[in-house]
């Protein structure tokens, strides 16, 4: 049987760096990345239209940050603060009410989940949020980091399994992430199975 889900008060979408930088093109492209900005403006429409509130992280990272490989890390140079790269997706259409959370911004803090030294939680929890539903890049790292710390401070995760996309640096990261997720609580749904009631 279907699971649909009705979105009421207490509901948040949370978008997880859909930033140029890993898509298509970009220093850090997780494959197939772009193919979610449409289910994700969809989404986006379905909460603008029940008038609640969105999120969106970033990476925002300094030109000499840890994670960079100049300065021992796994990756090349991305999402540095106020590039191109950096810039959400310019298909993605962020609502001028939408909340910008932007993570690892020291040079010597990394950060994939959105929670990891942001104030997410505090203005999830300031307006009364219970259950996120989250989407994004990329599935097997920033995606699942944030469900993971979504669900340790207690919230209902629904995560939309057709609004992201993994780096898949192994051929089955993405399936051991969505298993790890939901072996944590977290419920895989499309976004078809939403309904703004």
């Amino acid at each position: 049987m279907e699971t649909i889900i009705q979105l009421h008060a207490g509901d948040s979408l949370i978008i997880v760096d859909m930033q140029n930088d890993f898509l298509p093109g970009g220093s850090l492209a997780v494959s197939d990345g772009d193919e979610v900005i449409a289910p994700l403006n969809r989404a986006i429409f379905f909460f603008s239209e029940k008038g609640l509130p969105i999120f969106a992280t970033r990476e925002w990272h300094p030109p000499n940050h840890i994670s960079f490989k100049g300065q021992g890390g796994l990756w090349p140079p991305h999402c540095v603060q106020h590039t191109r790269g950096a810039s959400f997706a310019g298909a993605l259409d962020l609502p001028c009410s939408g909340h910008i959370i932007s993570k690892a911004m020291s040079a010597d803090q990394d950060a994939y989940s959105g929670f990891d030294g942001t104030n997410l939680h505090l203005q999830l929890r300031s307006m009364r949020i219970t259950r996120l539903f989250i989407g994004g890049l990329a599935t097997d790292y920033c995606v699942k980091a944030t469900v993971l710390d979504a669900r340790k401070l207690g919230y209902s995760v629904y995560v939309l399994n057709d609004c992201i996309r993994a780096v898949n640096m192994n051929t089955d990261d993405d399936k051991k992430a969505l298993a790890e997720m939901q072996a944590a609580g977290a419920v895989l749904i499309p976004l078809g199975h939403i309904t703004k009631g």
